[in-house]
């Protein structure tokens, strides 16, 4: 795997962690590299200046024990040591060390053998398993073996943990300040993450969305409030322009039927009245396409109730559909362009099958709506195109046998303006499946 490819595996996926991680591990390294140079270099030193000064201090009192022989001498020496060095000395006469090689490999016990090597000059033996409280180092002597008792406090530093403790808590009160920091400059991008939602799934906002943070975010937001002011000033004329043209079109419709009712010849006038008919559905149809959504403010709605009303109208018309709710399911929605959607994708599937069902239910983080048919379905190369405006499988475009071509278009269009999508799939019954998801 490619080394950027790895890294990009492991980095955080929100903004904030990533913010985070490029903020710690400079941290984190200049900690290591820190913590690196003080053991390699000052602990080591601080350490040998320590044993070298044990070292001489014994290589001292063997000297004067050489000088002045004798156990009164020696007993003074040693009182002198214990008194002035720290240094608890016996002396046990005709006794030899043994013969083992010793190895040592911590840093204390490296430097204090080496001091012992260079200042003593005599065979010897070092005990560290207990150094924090004391270090015995045992040292042949011509007529015996000189054992000395170190106290810990001679040998060992404790720099060392207030160097590492200092570091901690400084990383940790900066890492805090940091993260203060990160969340104040976070905060306005998540409100604008939350806003942009909210306009995506057609909810209104009486005011502008508020800028705030850097100046790299405040740039977002201020786009942000400019783009949704042209969208929504677009959809507002698109609605006034669309509210004319409807109203010009019905009046020469309805001039048209008023003269139909005056003609005498019934076949004639029945077939006239049957092609007005079917004019005013297409026009209907076409409005309500190039219409979307209108004005029609989304509002909590019990979804639950919705689809039960729609089903049982259809079932008041003679349709074969049967209605499954898993639970009760509240949504702010456009109540009655959910309710055409729902009526577009049901009559799509009766058109075509003999018998119908309706499921809906809580996914995660949504509601799913399902239209399951036990017609023949649609190919899964076309199951794209039936979505397309005035689209038909029928190319005839003859309207008893597959309507306008805008049904499909005006549900996803719905479904996309509540933040959400409709898919085509094979459905268990044998014919198609139409799934709708809704954001909650």
């Amino acid at each position: 795997m490619h080394p950027f490819a790895l890294i990009k595996r492991f980095l955080p996926k929100t903004l904030f962690g990533r913010a985070l991680m490029i903020l710690v591990t400079p941290l984190v390294l200049l900690q290591i590299i820190a913590t690196y140079i003080f053991i390699d270099r000052h602990w080591e030193t601080i350490t040998r200046r320590l044993t070298a000064a044990i070292a001489g201090e014994i290589g001292l009192v063997i000297d004067q024990l050489e000088r002045e022989p004798g156990e009164q001498a020696r007993r003074r020496v040693f009182d002198n040591a214990n008194q002035y060095f720290q240094l608890r000395m016996t002396f046990t006469p005709n006794v030899s060390l043994p013969e083992t090689q010793q190895e040592y490999t911590g840093i204390l016990d490296r430097k204090l053998a080496i001091d012992m090597r260079e200042r003593v000059g005599r065979p010897f033996l070092i005990d560290t398993t207990v150094f924090k409280e004391r270090v015995i180092i045992d040292v042949q002597l011509p007529d015996g073996v000189l054992s000395v008792i170190v106290p810990g406090t001679r040998l060992f530093s404790s720099t060392t943990y207030i160097f590492i403790f200092w570091m901690i808590g400084t990383s940790l009160i900066l890492l805090a300040i940091a993260i203060i920091f990160l969340r104040n400059q976070i905060r306005p991008i998540r409100r604008l993450a939350a806003a942009v939602d909210r306009f995506g799934k057609g909810q209104t906002q009486d005011e502008e969305f508020r800028v705030s943070g850097a100046a790299e975010v405040r740039l977002v937001g201020m786009a942000f409030n400019r783009m949704r002011e042209r969208i929504s000033r677009q959809i507002r004329q698109r609605t006034d322009m669309l509210s004319g043209v409807s109203h010009d079109l019905r009046t020469p419709l309805t001039r048209i039927r008023l003269q139909l009712e005056m003609l005498s010849d019934q076949t004639a006038v029945e077939e006239l009245k049957g092609d007005l008919l079917e004019m005013e559905n297409m026009i209907d149809g076409y409005l309500t396409f190039a219409r979307g959504e209108g004005d029609e403010p989304p509002i909590v709605t019990n979804v639950s109730a919705l689809i039960e009303s729609t089903v049982a109208g259809w079932q008041r018309n003679g349709t074969r559909i049967d209605c499954h709710i898993e639970s009760h399911l509240e949504l702010p929605v456009r109540s009655d362009a959910l309710r055409r959607c729902l009526d577009n994708l049901i009559s799509n599937a009766s058109r075509y099958a003999k018998h119908v069902w309706v499921s809906a239910g809580k996914r995660n983080d949504s509601i799913e709506i399902t239209v399951d048919d036990d017609g023949p379905g649609i190919p899964e190369d076309k199951r794209q195109d039936v979505f397309r405006p005035f689209w038909r499988l029928d190319e005839s475009r003859n309207p008893e046998t597959g309507g306008t071509g805008l049904g499909l278009a005006i549900a996803r269009d719905v479904a996309r303006g509540h933040g959400g999508d409709i898919m085509l799939q094979q459905s268990p019954h044998g014919g198609l499946r139409a799934r709708i998801y809704l954001p909650i």
